[in-house]
């Protein structure tokens, strides 16, 4: 699948010029999901978790973000602040 994400968050550590994400795998969920996990859940874990309606674009949030220069290690290997 040749898939193009669009990313308007520019201290993310997967935002590229053109705004463009260049993330592997991306993790998009709901807000109350997302509200109440870690940083460490992240798009590798995604199996483990049942899908769950949002009701409306407003209610939902990507949990792939990375701030950049960040120093923690995340389950994708990739550095993130707590």
């Amino acid at each position: 699948m040749n898939q193009h994400i669009h990313c308007i968050v520019s201290d993310c550590y997967y935002y590229a010029s053109g705004n463009k994400c260049t993330a592997n795998e991306i993790l998009v969920a709901t807000d109350n999901f997302g509200a109440v996990q870690p940083d460490q859940v992240d798009a590798t874990m995604a199996k483990q978790y049942n899908p769950q309606p949002a009701g409306s674009c407003m209610e939902t949030c990507c949990k792939t973000y990375v701030a950049k220069g960040s120093n923690k290690i995340t389950a994708d290997k990739v550095t993130k602040m707590s």
